[in-house]
Parts: C-alpha cells; sequence; structure tokens
C-alpha cells in the first residue's frame, strides 16, 4: 500500500504542540483528544502519534506496539468518559472514516469515540 503522509495537517500540528488540545489521555504512541466541534456529549478523537493516513495505513504499517497501545488507549478513554458498557456505560460509537467517499476530513488516522446519548442508526436505510 502507498499512502502519503502531509506532515502539516491538523493532528500533525496538535502533535508538535504547535496547536493546543483539550488532551483526555496521552500514551507512548497515542493522544486521545475531545474534540472541538463535538456531536456528541462524549466526542473524543483518538490519533496515533505516527503519520498514518488512515486505518488501512496503520493497521497494515504500524508496529505491534503501536497497535496495542492505540487498542488500549481507545478502550481507556471509552472507561475515562463512562461509556464503556463494560464499566456501567450506556454504549459508544467508535467511527474512522478513510478516504473521498468516506469523507475523511484530516488525512491522519483517528478514530471519533461518540457517546453520552443515544446516537441513532449508523447510516439511513435510503439507497
Amino acid at each position: 500500500m502507498s499512502y502519503t503522509y502531509d506532515d502539516q495537517n491538523i493532528f500533525a500540528k496538535i502533535l508538535r504542540g504547535e496547536i493546543p488540545n483539550q488532551t483526555v489521555l496521552e500514551t507512548e504512541h497515542t493522544l486521545a483528544f475531545n474534540d472541538i466541534q463535538p456531536l456528541a456529549p462524549v466526542h473524543v478523537l483518538v490519533i496515533p502519534k505516527g503519520a498514518y493516513v488512515n486505518h488501512d495505513h496503520f493497521s497494515s504499517e504500524a508496529s505491534d506496539a503501536e497497535i496495542a497501545d492505540f487498542a488500549r488507549a481507545t478502550a481507556e478513554v471509552c472507561r475515562i468518559k463512562g461509556v464503556s458498557p463494560g464499566e456501567g456505560g450506556n454504549g459508544f460509537r467508535a467511527i474512522s472514516n478513510a478516504g473521498i467517499d468516506a469523507v475523511q476530513e484530516v488525512p491522519h488516522f483517528h478514530l471519533h469515540i461518540l457517546g453520552g446519548r443515544p446516537l441513532g442508526r449508523m447510516l439511513s436505510m435510503a439507497k
């Protein structure tokens, strides 16, 4: 797979400390922060610190340590924010957009964790 990473994207700038964020959790390989335009009471973005464009880029090229750290950090964010069903929360939605058809706005892999209210269907049933 061939991806070109744009190191001027907003998440790269956040990782370099050029743009502030409201950090929820930071680990060796992962940063999680509150979305500045939340679509639900809980809306956290979880990003790897490495230069990955989308989920398949991350999954195919990240180290085992990066992947494990990202997965565990995501679970911890859900626990911290009180949305993990295993911790008494009512659930959450995890969304990752990749490419034009999915309307990926920032070319850095990121996972949206949304919760805190009923979210409805994931996609419209209309074709």
